[in-house]
């Protein structure tokens, strides 16, 4: 165990009398506990309708710490002897071999850490490394939170009213794909700066709705040299002279009924920068980025405060569904159960009933993907005097999700154990450098790469899995046919 530093108790008592409060003023809210209120000093907490309250943290850490040896992981970090994954592995497998247009798509539902693509963003990297870099993947089209990011992505935006999931602002349920509404009353504007200006497929995401207005997007494409290309006789001046193509897309979102639109465009050579610009009424979800293949487009889609009751609850069946399907990702992870912890009563009677519905709208929506149940990381609180514990939720949880995974042919990764298992948290914020905030939830990006590293490890280890099973199919098929 790791005690809590003494410069912080000051702060933490002050603040703790301040919320001690809250159940007297408001019943039907729960405050956060003592062990939550040391991340009040590191984190400005933001108080969402959907609980548990919870801190966030705002600010990136400024220089990376080295990534720390946990060890040799097992195979059994991740579970797929049902066959869960062999759709993902089969579209991993045509990837990798490069096969004309192979591409191969994750979508990644998650909560706060994947907002500022931590652990999703070393995952893509790293994947991409391996089997080819096919885009981006989904991105928002203006920052919910402060600290919302999507690697190699510039992204600004204003005049938007921003409503995710999470805000229960929005009560049709139409969240699009990434769980996030975009409405823009009279005009509203984005821009998007891609440091890889690859990206060639876009697609927007948008709402068909009756008097629904227009979308102009304005692309930059990757720079060209005129000099080049108009003088027969060029210099080493001349040839400096360049332009980057631009090109105007406009998009109608009108229609006679409320229904998900979709926008698909390209930019011959890649764009390094959109800009969204809208008149009228209209309601977006975000944008997709992608190139040609053959690789690997992995989707982060986390959501602030968010539960698995995301997913099983809130948004609505059936646009979720036609989104997904739009997507069609190879596959779909489901990345819940920091945020439940807080509420023991509602993870022993009500999560594994809210886990397999939420399984139930994904194969319903995607019958033929394969689906991911991934644990939560380790999360810790203190138990006494400054000393840091596992919650011993998080054990019971990473046990039903496992479970159901199991019943469901899902796949499983046990996040929970590629860390360390119990009593990590302690040992990532006593590390020199720290791994983890002073929440003992959200890891610094050293601690996401670690379990982002040993995550791509055990999918290459399944992806050998599931050849040799291909290969050993196909030797009996011979042999029964001789």
């Amino acid at each position: 165990m790791t005690r809590f530093p003494t410069q912080t108790a000051l702060t933490v008592a002050t603040l703790g009398a301040l919320f001690a409060l809250l159940p007297r003023v408001a019943p039907a809210i729960k405050g956060p506990r003592l062990s939550q209120l040391a991340s009040l000093a590191e984190f400005d907490p933001e108080r969402t309708p959907l609980i548990p309250l919870t801190p966030h943290r705002t600010e990136e850490v400024a220089v990376e710490p080295p990534m720390r040896s946990i060890g040799k992981p097992v195979a059994s970090l991740l579970e797929d002897a049902n066959g869960g994954l062999d759709q993902f592995y089969a579209a991993l497998w045509r990837t990798e071999r490069k096969e004309a247009g192979a591409v191969t798509r994750v979508t990644h539902y998650g909560d706060s850490p994947t907002t500022a693509d931590l652990i999703t963003g070393d995952i893509r990297a790293q994947l991409q490394a391996r089997f080819g870099d096919a885009g981006h993947g989904f991105i928002l089209l203006a920052k919910p939170w402060a600290w919302y990011q999507h690697r190699g992505v510039s992204l600004s935006g204003a005049g938007w009213q921003i409503a995710p999931a999470t805000h229960f602002e929005i009560k049709d349920g139409f969240f699009g794909l990434g769980g996030v509404s975009f409405t823009a009353g009279a005009s509203a504007r984005t821009r998007i700066r891609l440091d890889d200006p690859g990206q060639s497929r876009f697609e927007l995401y948008y709402l068909q709705q009756p008097g629904g207005g227009t979308v102009t997007v304005t692309t930059k494409g990757a720079t060209r040299d005129t000099a080049r290309d108009t003088a027969k006789d060029t210099t080493p001046e001349t040839t400096q002279a360049t332009t980057q193509a631009t090109t105007v897309t406009e998009i109608p979102t009108a229609s006679d009924a409320k229904s998900p639109g979709f926008a698909l465009f390209t930019v011959a050579g890649g764009a390094s920068e959109l800009e969204l610009r809208t008149e009228g009424q209209v309601r977006l979800f975000g944008l997709t980025a992608e190139k040609p293949g053959p690789g690997v487009v992995y989707d982060s889609l986390g959501l602030n405060g968010a539960s698995i009751t995301v997913l099983s609850h809130t948004f609505n069946q059936q646009h979720w569904a036609a989104e997904l399907r739009q997507r069609n990702p190879n596959l779909v992870v489901i990345n819940y159960g920091t945020n439940e912890a807080d509420f023991p009563e509602f993870v022993d009677k009500h999560y594994e009933k809210e886990l397999r519905e939420a399984i139930r709208r994904v194969r319903a929506a995607l019958p033929g993907a394969s689906i991911l149940v991934m644990s939560p990381m380790d999360r810790g609180h203190l138990t006494g005097p400054g000393e840091i514990e596992t919650m011993a939720t998080i054990p019971r949880i990473v046990a039903t999700q496992r479970r159901v995974a199991q019943d469901t042919g899902c796949g499983f990764f046990d996040t929970f154990a590629a860390m360390g298992g119990s009593g990590t948290m302690a040992r990532w914020y006593a590390s020199q450098p720290r791994l983890v905030s002073a929440d003992f939830i959200h890891p610094y990006p050293a601690g996401g790469k670690i379990v982002a590293t040993v995550f791509v490890k055990q999918i290459e280890s399944g992806l050998s899995r599931y050849k040799l099973r291909q290969l050993q199919n196909q030797s009996s098929a011979s042999g029964a046919v001789r």
